[in-house]
């Protein structure tokens, strides 16, 4: 019998390390990271201006990041988050650029067709009762054929006639237009909205509201839970954050490009799943979010300091998400047996 106490001890202790070093991995990871490209490639990686590349990379990630963060708590996903992003950077540069309006009037342009584009999202998901995997797949197409009609198939930049032909309203970008991409105003957004999301997710009644529709929707409803009313919430919010992301895309590159956004989702999807492990929270949350960004960030810097080829990090992205997904439902499978 003592000896089986023992094992049974023993078996505990070595589950519970496991356990600890998942919910820990992401972090573990980036300090792992750090240290080893400061080894191998010293003040290269660990200056000032290298640390603030980093931060201005994971910006957008991290706020793309927390879009899809908000769509997931109650149980959601949005494939088509950075699809509809690039069609917000249409309209955010050619508010400013074709028709000269002012850089707040465009960010408030921006917002408000964000919004109105996402009730087609809402409407698929919550009137048609289409799973969100399959209606945002479906709108992936829609928005970038509707994106580049808009933009007549090119790029909205300086010195570039309007889609229909006509001269723009504006031929320069303002400094204060380019001012919203570059350090250090990006990372103050990114800051300010990983505080937002996180003190709304954590400590507001619809926050908690959205987690326990995540949780178990049934059981949600049943205690009085309007969940379509919060799920609409929920995919407003995710507008927001959506058309945030593509005026810092917008403005980091100083034009909108053809699909200039898109590139952004397996990135921030990783950060997303990588935040869902962090502590062994296993849902999904903004601080967690921005670590999982932070992670992606780190690597893809310290591997292109390194001379990795461009090629090669996407297949590094997309070891980071495998690895993130692989932690978070290994984790909930041992939790049912």
């Amino acid at each position: 019998m003592n000896v089986k106490v023992v094992k049974e001890n023993n078996s505990s202790k070595s589950n519970d390390f496991l356990h600890t070093l998942i919910n820990w991995a992401a972090l573990l990871a980036l300090i792992l990271s750090f240290l080893l490209f400061s080894l191998l490639r010293g003040q290269a990686f660990l200056s000032g201006d290298n640390m603030i590349n980093i931060l201005r990379a994971m910006s957008i990630n991290t706020v793309f990041g927390i879009a899809l963060t908000i769509t997931m708590a109650p149980d959601g996903f949005d494939m088509s988050a950075c699809t509809l992003a690039s069609c917000s950077a249409y309209v955010f540069v050619s508010a400013y650029l074709w028709f000269g309006l002012s850089l707040p009037m465009s960010i408030i342009v921006c917002l408000v067709v964000t919004l109105i584009m996402y009730q087609l999202t809402m409407f698929m998901i919550l009137v048609c009762k289409i799973p969100d995997m399959l209606a945002t797949v479906a709108l992936m197409f829609v928005h970038q054929g509707l994106g580049q009609w808009y933009i007549g198939g090119g790029a909205v930049s300086t010195g570039m006639k309007t889609s229909w032909g006509a001269e723009p309203a504006r031929v320069m970008l303002e400094d204060s237009f380019s001012a919203l991409g570059r350090a250090p105003i990006i990372i103050i957004i990114m800051f300010v909205c990983v505080i937002a999301a996180h003190v709304f997710l954590n400590y507001t009644k619809q926050g908690r509201y959205l987690y326990a529709i995540g949780g178990n929707k049934q059981a949600a409803q049943l205690s009085g839970i309007n969940v379509k009313k919060y799920r609409y919430m929920a995919g407003m919010i995710t507008a927001v954050f959506i058309a945030i992301g593509a005026i810092l895309v917008a403005s980091r590159s100083s034009s909108a490009q053809v699909m200039g956004a898109d590139n952004y989702f397996m990135p921030s999807l990783a950060a997303v799943f990588v935040g869902k492990t962090v502590g062994g929270i296993e849902k999904p949350n903004a601080l967690g979010t921005m670590l999982g960004a932070a992670l992606v960030s780190t690597l893809e810097n310290g591997l292109t300091i390194m001379a990795v080829p461009f090629y090669v990090l996407p297949a590094v992205k997309g070891a980071v998400l495998a690895l993130a997904l692989i932690a978070s439902y290994s984790l909930k499978e041992e939790s049912y047996n």
